[in-house]
């Protein structure tokens, strides 16, 4: 049940926000549909908390082990909770609103329900916003939650092109190079990390032959155009540093004519003009 979670969990924000609102805009008086489907929406969003608080539990085991995050699963799990009893408050409103629905003291049971949902929207969004939290700042659940080993392999892979972005950003140069080296030797025929060491070799070790060599020992896919250009002003890039202008330009002339494209094609004309002032 747990990796239905994601799916249950939208399904209970979409319908409390939208029923809540509903609720909020009956007490103009119109139009006529908007009360009832508040109760509806209401009823029906309460039970998706209760089934995502039930399906969020039974996902939190294996995220809480992995090394810190548990601190943040808690947090998710708590708020989770608080907004699944605050919505079981205003589902008992709306019920007894309903039960009494004849009587002028069905709009008191109408106004803690619209008070209590207010409160329980914040409650709500400190939910998702704490699991988004887990997802996007922690990793939990990403590429872990399928059980596909070859999941776990995409999450390895980004992290490390990630890591490798932030080390090149900090001026670790050597780290960054040294992270996509390792991840060329985990994903060897993955082409498209490998146009990451070579690239890594260009920028961060400032070595164009490396470069080169490695470019040499890449086929990109002869029907994916946007590998093909990025090989190809990669390959560009490092011969222009190796000091190969004629080389570079004579490689995105090939480029842009089996794959016309404005960037290839303003690149190109960059390197011809800086060869025109040539002496």
């Amino acid at each position: 049940m747990g990796a239905l979670h994601p799916q249950v969990v939208h399904f209970a924000i979409a319908l409390l926000i939208v029923g809540v609102l509903f609720r909020v805009l009956a007490w103009l008086g119109r139009p006529a549909f908007v009360s009832p489907a508040a109760a509806a929406l209401l009823t029906l969003g309460t039970l998706a908390a209760i089934a995502a608080a039930y399906t969020g539990e039974a996902a939190h085991g294996p995220i809480e082990r992995m090394p810190g995050v548990r601190s943040a699963v808690v947090a998710h799990e708590e708020w989770g909770e608080r907004a699944r009893n605050i919505f079981i408050i205003v589902l008992v409103a709306e019920a007894l609103a309903l039960a009494m629905r004849k009587s002028p003291k069905a709009r008191y049971a109408l106004m803690a329900s619209t008070a209590v949902g207010l409160v329980g929207l914040g409650a709500l969004y400190e939910a998702g916003e704490h699991g988004g939290e887990i997802v996007y700042a922690y990793a939990g659940g990403v590429g872990t939650r399928s059980g596909n080993p070859e999941d776990v392999g995409h999450l390895l892979r980004a992290g490390l092109y990630q890591q490798a972005l932030a080390d090149r950003a900090a001026g670790k140069l050597e780290g960054a190079a040294a992270l996509l080296d390792f991840a060329a030797q985990l994903f060897p025929g993955d082409v498209e990390v490998q146009l990451a060491r070579a690239e890594s070799q260009l920028i961060d070790r400032k070595d164009p032959p490396a470069a080169l060599a490695a470019l040499r020992t890449i086929t990109p896919p002869a029907d994916v155009n946007y590998v093909r250009i990025r090989h190809g002003m990669l390959t560009a890039d490092a011969l222009e540093a190796a000091g190969q202008r004629d080389g570079a330009i004579a490689t995105l002339q090939q480029l842009v004519a089996a794959v016309p494209n404005a960037r290839v094609q303003q690149r190109l004309d960059a390197l011809k003009a800086q060869a025109g002032r040539q002496p």
